[in-house]
């Protein structure tokens, strides 16, 4: 007869680590999913900007240059057709 046992982990920090420091990332303004950004806004939860920073949308993107690391990714991405709206 086998006796088999089953160990609970403890649980692990699922949350997003959410940005309020005065790195580099907090310098630029981030590319991120639109809807998002829209949804961010009115829920205040966090987006994830295509460099990987995860944040809470709270000011003007316009007053900071662009995050070159989002800036590179969003070139390489593949370009979508035009919409026929």
């Amino acid at each position: 007869m086998f006796v088999t046992s089953t160990k609970i982990l403890p649980e692990s920090d699922v949350a997003p680590r959410v940005s309020h420091g005065d790195g580099d990332h907090e310098r630029f303004s981030h590319y991120a999913d639109k809807n998002k950004i829209t949804e961010s806004y009115v829920t205040g939860a966090p987006v994830r900007a295509l460099c990987g920073k995860v944040w809470v949308p709270s000011r003007d993107p316009k007053k900071y240059p662009v995050c070159p690391e989002c800036k590179e990714i969003y070139e390489g991405l593949p370009k979508g057709k035009p919409s026929d709206d």
